[in-house]
């Protein structure tokens, strides 16, 4: 299924009940099966699936923060004269945590009178809740911060690396936190005694990154192949090579998607394609072969694949049948 929207995707994703959703650079929401709703009086900056219930939950250039669905929107949080550019939420878990400006708030979803806010010295460019939703990450120039995302005074701990750090994630099992950069590189911390690691050598800016194998792997963008970190064992990938899945020096992967608990992700290019590969068996599929605009959001789930690109082209497929590179 093709589709076409008058604005930049920012967003693809799968609701609870498996219907592609896409959030646009005009403030809107869409599903697949036509239903759209206005959140936003501006563009939609960050989007994620409901943890508890179905639609989905968007950041917005206005300030507010909106659960959409099919049937209507709701108002979560406000921030006035900000930007909501960073949403994050556990599965099942009812805390969702976002940033606005120098601030990054807590709410809780199953409790209106629950709010959490926790001040920077520089902007939030990304917040991230671990598996538990106990833990909160904060990216920001210098580092990343980490926060109990319920108490609430306290002191973070600081994990310092210079420079801008514009992305953060927990690992699957809440043993590493994963930081990109401004430059083009990863940097990472083992949780435990916080030592680092920097993970370089990409020809652009990592804006990508996804989680499979049930932690046991990383994949990201910022490449010609997706490239893809070992996490297994105690010291994840420190030390170790990552490797590269559908090395194409014809263009850039911009977005990358996966399940996370199977094998299999899928790549968006610069170019407009999209493809999808097993990284046990190697086999691979093309998705969207016709060149177009960079792709900006990508989504995988259910044995389907989503996508958008940066000037309102989208589509839905399911994914194709797996073939060895080259057959």
């Amino acid at each position: 299924m093709s589709l076409e929207f008058d604005a930049y995707v920012t967003a693809a994703l799968f609701d609870a009940g498996g219907e592609a959703v896409f959030a646009l650079g005009d403030g809107q929401v869409r599903w697949e099966g036509g239903a759209a709703q206005a959140a936003h009086d501006g563009a939609a900056l960050a989007a994620i699936r409901h943890p508890t219930a179905p639609g989905v939950i968007t950041g917005g250039d206005d300030g507010r923060l909106v659960w959409s669905r099919p049937d209507g929107v709701e108002v979560l949080a406000e921030a006035p004269g900000r930007w909501i550019e960073s949403v994050a939420a556990a599965p099942g878990a009812s805390l969702l945590a976002f940033g606005a400006g120098r601030e990054a708030r807590v709410i809780d979803l199953s409790d209106p009178a629950f709010a959490r806010s926790f001040a920077h010295e520089r902007s939030v460019a990304d917040v991230a809740l671990d598996g538990r939703a106990r833990r909160l990450a904060v990216a920001t120039y210098g580092g990343a911060a980490l926060w109990y995302a319920r108490l609430a005074d306290q002191q973070p701990v600081f994990l310092r690396w210079a420079g801008s750090h514009i992305g953060v994630t927990f690992s699957p099992d809440g043993r590493f936190l994963m930081s990109s950069m401004q430059e083009n590189a990863l940097h990472g911390w083992r949780l435990s005694d916080a030592k680092d690691m920097r993970m370089g050598g990409y020809p652009a800016k990592v804006r990508s990154l996804a989680f499979l194998a049930g932690g046991r792997m990383l994949a990201t963008s910022g490449a010609p192949g997706v490239v893809v970190w070992p996490f297994g064992g105690a010291d994840g990938p420190m030390g170790k090579q990552a490797m590269e899945v559908g090395y194409d020096e014809t263009s850039l992967v911009t977005r990358v998607a996966a399940e996370p608990d199977a094998s299999r992700l899928a790549a968006g290019l610069a170019d407009g394609r999209v493809w999808v590969a097993d990284i046990t068996s190697g086999e691979r599929a093309d998705v969207r072969t016709e060149p177009g605009p960079p792709i900006t959001a990508l989504a995988l789930g259910g044995g389907r694949v989503a996508w958008g690109d940066e000037q309102g082209g989208a589509g839905v497929a399911e994914v194709p049948p797996l073939h060895p590179p080259g057959g």
